[in-house]
Formats: structure tokens, C-alpha cells, sequence
């Protein structure tokens, strides 16, 4: 468990974060320069903020008011650093025991043992760090950090610096072991793919603030603002006017389309944005028409882009300046002879239609 509210201001710079958090993987995503390391630093005590609040596992460890800030020692946190900051000179055994030196030797060797054999480095113990791989040094510094049971683990951006088939298979050992170990993982990236892959709960940094916060499925289907959009990487955002609805929910009047939502508590004519997810866009053939879908709108392709995996189709939207983003697996992009078939009609269902507040709009615009 923890909880954090906290303010620093470094020269122009100015950290104003808050948020809490069970037992669970917390992503602390957004551009780098943002504020996200520096929270890590902050709550592992190697940095005094200039006001707020810390607290551990039920542990306040940091109060601005009453004028409580433990050292770093003393929070029960383990914490990798970006560039790991592991000793050259000393092996993987004695880098992992490091921080047991107040141990009985029998008890920091088997600590140290039972950290190699859940990490994978069986067999590396004497090895010095230059001669250990990118993902072994990771797992020595992960294993240092976990050496004095911490209830807390911040990893900053431990996997940047690594292939991508590793990075894969680091992420699916961390799932693993936050599991086993049941504690709290504060994780920064800047990565979408690595935030979403590894978020329970994802709080999104923007300038040194935190702009949303909250389990990962509702940040990503509900984002809170157009800028909380815009950093997931939601490539179709438009301004628009809410109109009522027929049977409740809100249509929006944007660029010349009527956008069919689930949105209520609007007020005629209220200014928000409206925003849909690529992968959330229905293709449906231009010969079978629009279909059952609640919003449908004609467009043409006017630009696709190959991803391996997926396809990214960019539409011009008939009648409109419009232009609509859809994401297609390959398979469904094979079956339905996407690159021969230029014109599609595009389903957009209500449920998908996520509206937002418009910046400066004081009113609460409740998506959907």
C-alpha cells in the first residue's frame, strides 16, 4: 500500500504529484522530463520534497507537517535505479548482498541463494557485472533491490536500455513475481506497449503533474481530458457540441458528423471532445452497407501503414474534413481484402465513444 502527495520545485521546474495505491503494479507513465523518476527519488528518500505526505505500507514516512522524514534505510524500499549502479568491482553474490551486511553470513548467503534461484542467475553468482548480459545485470540489480524484503519496489525505466525480446520476457518475470511476492511495484516508462503490458493501475504524468489516475482498463477507455488522450496515443480526438440524445445519451455535433454516445449530464450546447480508440473502428464493406452500428460514416483510404502485427488505415470521411484512424489485425485485413478495397463504411459504436470535457470547460463531461 502506499500513498503519495508531493511537491518540489527544482528551478522552473515544479513536481505536484498525488495519488495511492494497493498491493499491485503502479505505472507512473508520461514524456520523459515529466516528473516520473523524481518521484522515485522522492519517495525513496533520497530527496526531501518541500511539502506533503508519504506513507508505506501504513507507514508515514514522510509528513511535511509534523516534520517526519525517515531515511532512506528506514522506508523498507527497494529500488532500482535507471542506469542500475551496480558495483564493477564486486561479484553478483556480493552485489545482491550488499545491502544484508548487518546479517549473519549463513542467513545473507542464503538470502542471496534463494534470490538467484527465483531470479535465474544460478551459475552467475561470481561473476563480476561487465561480464554478465544487459537482462542478468537487470535481474542482479531487481535482486538487490529484493534483498531485504521491501514492501515497496521502484523500478525506474529498468528495461529501456534492452532488446525487445528481452524486455518481453523481464516484463512477464515481474508479473510473476510481483504475484509471489505480494507487494506494492512503482514502475516508470515512457513506453505505451510496456505501461499497458504491465499496469494494474496507470497514473499518467503531464509537466510535473499527475492528470489521471486509475485502474488501467478505465484509463485507457475513459481517458479524463484531451490531453490525457492525446499521451495514450488516441489518434482520433475531435472537438465538438453536445445535442440530446434519443433514449438517453448525448449526441455530438463534430466536424460535420452526428456522433451517436452514451454520454449524460450534458448541457445543450456544452463544448467537449469526443475521442475513439484505432482498434475500436468497425470496418464494414461498402457493398453491405452501414450495418446495426450506432454511428456509421463513409470514408476512403488514404493512407495505410504495415506494423508487423497490425495495419493502421487512415480514412477520409465523405462529406467532411474529417479524417478517422482504424486499426486492423492482419488476419481480418487479409480476410476482408482490405488492400484491394479503398472505400469502407466505418462503424463507430456508442460504446467506444468516449466524450470529454473541452479544455477551459469547467463542466463535467461524463464519457461513454
Amino acid at each position: 500500500m502506499i500513498e503519495v502527495q508531493l511537491r518540489k520545485r527544482l528551478g522552473d521546474f515544479q513536481l505536484d504529484v498525488s495519488f495511492r495505491a494497493g498491493d499491485e503494479t503502479v505505472v507512473l507513465f508520461g514524456h520523459s522530463g515529466s516528473g516520473k523518476s523524481l518521484t522515485l527519488v522522492a519517495v525513496a528518500g533520497l530527496m526531501a520534497p518541500d511539502e506533503g505526505r508519504v506513507v508505506i505500507d501504513g507507514q508515514m514516512v514522510f509528513d511535511s507537517e509534523n516534520g517526519i522524514s525517515l531515511p532512506p534505510q528506514s522506508r523498507m524500499v527497494g529500488y532500482v535505479p535507471q542506469q542500475l549502479a551496480l558495483f564493477p568491482h564486486l561479484s553478483a553474490a556480493h552485489n545482491i548482498g550488499y545491502g544484508l551486511g548487518h546479517h549473519p553470513r549463513v542467513a545473507r548467503e542464503r538470502r542471496v541463494a534463494e534470490l538467484a534461484e527465483m531470479l535465474g542467475l544460478e551459475g552467475l553468482l561470481d561473476r563480476p557485472p561487465h561480464k554478465l548480459s544487459g537482462g542478468q545485470q537487470q535481474r542482479v540489480a531487481l535482486a538487490r533491490a529484493l534483498a531485504p524484503n521491501p514492501s515497496l519496489l521502484l523500478l525506474d525505466e529498468p528495461f529501456s536500455a534492452l532488446d525487445a525480446s528481452i524486455r518481453r520476457t523481464l516484463r512477464r518475470e515481474l508479473i510473476a513475481l510481483r504475484e509471489r511476492l505480494d507487494l506494492t511495484i512503482l514502475f516508470v516508462t515512457h513506453d505505451l506497449s510496456e505501461a499497458y503490458n504491465l499496469a494494474d493501475r496507470l497514473v499518467v504524468y503531464d509537466e510535473g503533474s499527475t492528470i489521471d489516475e486509475g485502474p488501467r482498463r478505465r484509463v485507457y477507455a475513459a481517458p479524463t481530458s484531451r490531453r490525457v488522450a492525446q499521451l495514450l496515443e488516441f489518434t482520433n480526438i475531435f472537438s465538438g457540441v453536445a445535442e440530446p440524445g434519443e433514449g438517453g445519451g448525448t449526441i455530438v455535433a463534430a466536424q460535420g458528423l452526428s456522433l451517436k454516445t452514451l454520454a449524460t449530464g450534458l448541457q445543450p450546447g456544452q463544448p467537449v471532445d469526443v475521442c475513439i480508440r484505432p482498434d475500436y473502428v468497425l470496418l464494414v464493406r461498402s457493398d453491405r452497407g452501414a450495418g446495426p452500428q450506432n454511428t456509421h460514416v463513409r470514408g476512403r483510404i488514404v493512407d495505410e501503414s504495415a506494423h508487423g502485427s497490425s495495419y493502421t488505415l487512415r480514412f477520409a470521411i465523405e462529406g467532411t474534413d474529417m479524417q478517422i484512424e482504424a486499426e486492423l489485425p492482419v488476419r481480418p485485413y487479409e480476410v476482408l481484402d482490405v488492400a484491394n478495397q479503398k472505400e469502407w463504411w466505418l462503424g463507430l459504436r456508442r460504446e467506444d465513444l468516449h466524450v470529454m470535457p473541452a479544455p477551459g470547460d469547467r463542466q463535467a463531461a461524463p464519457g461513454g
